[in-house]
């Protein structure tokens, strides 16, 4: 499991990086622009920023509701060319209604006054650059002390992943909040109660991805109040300000956000991973029997101190039930999931023991996170040898297993976490 040579290690790592990289700006881009163009389909700037962009820019200079319907076809005009119209055939779903809690503006401020393909560009490095950071983080989270060229491998692996290529490409906000969840747990381990309270605030402007960490992180404050209270104060103080100051700048916000939310699960489906098998009605009792064995395991370990191999696990397991049952199954979500494989790496060997079902998760998981890559460097060579079109016919194909990835890690995670064991695993 273990690979120590520097040279051969970091020339693997730069061999995924570009080979995903490649897939994407060769075959996959291609491939989706001439499908629009087939069907007479407005493609779009493929920028998730853009919408908040636009809102915030509404709501903090121009005094209008971000949420309104005069606001939402100035996004679409310039996201699409031209406002979409549900009765043509060809026309996206996606109406990019401004869907985040109004307090996201605050955090996009300093960048309205710029021309938005400056924002564009600035925002695209940004996140390719708070991803490396993140995985930094999230090692000193886990206390994995590795080795400089260990390190460096393994931030080009996770920049070269397409979760984190396609949040890159599209400027999603995700690998921002991704980034804030992990500054938070690295700061709750270094002992700066405040500030993790802080960032974990901020990373509600994507409540979805928030909420179980925060409860989380709550139930672990109160339960140690005297010790953690600062934590508490600082998540609420902050939250508090955001959503005062989110009703300062438009009165009555909250529900216009709740019905921008429900417009938005309407257009996009708004599935969870669990839907998949079996529809809807046994997708919403899976996730509630993921819930309830989730709240039973957090309050086990509600007084461990957050140095220990407990709190390191629930932290994960929080996260890949979160990316398991949030209502959008986009692969940029699963950025979530680091934690959870660095851990399931480093107790590889124990879990093995733990019985046949957590072994064939084991397998499956890498055989899932590894397939992307293979397929794609396939493909990539293939494409100086058959005609670009042929190439393209299989674009899906390393996308095939990224709505498994997050389900097969389940499993592992839960039986990590139940684990009595105080020690912490060698990465």
């Amino acid at each position: 499991m273990r690979l120590k040579n520097p040279i051969l290690g970091l020339l693997l790592a730069v061999g995924l990086f570009v080979t995903m990289w490649f897939y994407v700006q060769r075959i996959l881009i291609p491939y989706q622009e001439n499908d629009a163009r087939a069907h007479n389909r407005p493609r779009g700037i493929l920028s998730d920023l853009y919408p908040r962009w636009i809102g915030s820019r509404a709501v903090l200079l121009e005094h209008r509701d971000p949420y309104s319907d005069d606001v939402t076809r100035e996004i679409q005009t310039g996201y699409y060319g031209r406002p979409i119209d549900p009765s043509r055939p060809g026309d996206p779903r996606d109406e990019q209604r401004f869907a985040y809690p109004v307090y996201v503006a605050f955090l996009l401020s300093p960048t309205l006054p710029l021309p938005f393909e400056t924002v564009q560009t600035l925002f695209r490095w940004g996140l390719f650059f708070v991803t490396g950071l993140t995985v930094l983080l999230w090692l000193r989270f886990l206390n994995w002390k590795l080795p400089t060229w260990a390190v460096v491998a393994l931030i080009l692996v996770v920049c070269g992943s397409f979760q984190a290529i396609q949040g890159v490409k599209l400027q999603q906000l995700s690998l921002l909040v991704a980034f804030l969840i992990s500054a938070c747990a690295a700061s709750l381990v270094a002992g700066n109660l405040v500030l993790a309270g802080v960032l974990l605030a901020l990373a509600t402007i994507k409540p979805q991805l928030a909420v179980l960490p925060a409860f989380w992180l709550m139930l672990w404050g109160i339960a140690g109040w005297r010790e953690r209270r600062r934590l508490v104060l600082g998540f609420t103080a902050t939250l508090a300000l955001l959503i005062g100051g989110g009703e300062y700048i438009l009165p009555g916000w909250i529900p216009r956000f709740l019905s921008a939310i429900k417009a938005y699960e309407r257009y996009t489906g708004g599935g969870s991973l669990l839907d998949l098998p079996a529809g809807r009605t046994v997708g919403a009792l899976l996730t509630v029997v993921c819930l309830l064995g989730l709240v039973a395991i957090l309050w086990r370990v509600r007084a461990v101190p957050a140095g220990s191999y407990q709190f390191r696990t629930a932290m994960a397991l929080v996260l890949v039930v979160t990316v398991v049952v949030v209502p959008m199954m986009a692969p940029y979500n699963q950025l979530l999931l680091l934690p959870a494989i660095f851990l399931l790496l480093g107790a590889w060997n124990e879990l093995w023991r733990r019985g046949p079902v957590i072994r064939i998760c084991l397998v499956l998981a890498a055989v899932l996170v590894l397939w992307p890559w293979a397929v794609s460097a396939i493909l990539a060579a293939a494409s100086f040898f058959v005609p670009a079109e042929t190439v393209q016919r299989a674009w899906a194909l390393p996308l095939w297993t990224s709505v498994g990835i997050p389900v097969v890690i389940l499993p592992p995670a839960f039986s990590l976490t139940m684990s009595k064991q105080t020690g912490e695993p060698a990465p």
